[in-house]
Formats: structure tokens, sequence, C-alpha cells
């Protein structure tokens, strides 16, 4: 088993809704986010994936949410826009555009030191 990680980093804000219904003050981040993905075997060039097509998928998926506010966004209108969701959104992303053999493992989103959250592909 092979995996290949890519990284990028983007500054967005965000404010969550709390657990009594108060939204707490729209603050900024710089995220960071980590993606791995895997595969069995490699390709014709012997390499899971290309790293700048894995980097271009991932700039793409981020792309909507650099220097915006992220409660403005589509993507988050039902969710809180919690690292989570955005892992998740990421993930979303990315899954459609992976080629034959090879699985998006994780995402990873920092949006303070040592505050990561983690989205796995359940597949």
């Amino acid at each position: 088993m092979y995996e290949l990680t890519v990284e990028r980093d983007f500054k967005a804000t965000h404010a969550l809704r709390l657990y009594d219904g108060a939204m707490e003050p729209m603050h900024e981040h710089d995220w960071r986010v980590v993606v791995t993905v895997s595969s069995a075997g490699l390709d014709a060039i012997d390499v899971v994936v290309d790293f700048h097509a894995l980097e271009g998928w991932l700039d793409a998926a981020i792309e909507p949410m650099c220097g915006a506010c992220l409660n403005e966004l589509e993507a988050f209108a039902s969710c809180n826009p919690s690292a989570e969701r955005v892992a998740e959104r990421v993930a979303m992303g990315l899954g459609e555009k992976m080629p034959e053999g090879v699985r998006l493992v994780s995402v990873a989103v920092t949006e303070a030191p040592g505050c990561v959250a983690v989205y796995r592909s359940s597949d």
C-alpha cells in the first residue's frame, strides 16, 4: 500500500453556533488542510497520483473558502462551519476527482495549533 500526502493553507473567518444557541464572536483562522490518498499499486509512471494534480484538486476544493466568511457560504448554510465540516467539504470535493484505484484516506484540518479535525473516508 502506498500513501501520498499534500498540504495547503488558507485564511477564513467563522463563528460557531454554541450549544445554548448563542453565536461565538466572528474570528479568523489560518487553516491548514492535509490530504492523504492511497493506492495498492502505482500507475504507469510509478506514482500513486501526480503530486501537482492532487494539489490542484485540493486548491479547487478550498478555493471557495479562501478569504471567505465560512458562515456565508452555501456549503455551510445548514450546518456549523466547524473544522470537522470543513474537512468533510474538502473530502466531498476531492472524492469525485480520485482516479481509479486511488482512495481518499483522510482530510485533516487544523484551525489552530494543536486543534485538528480529521475526516476519514468510509470506504
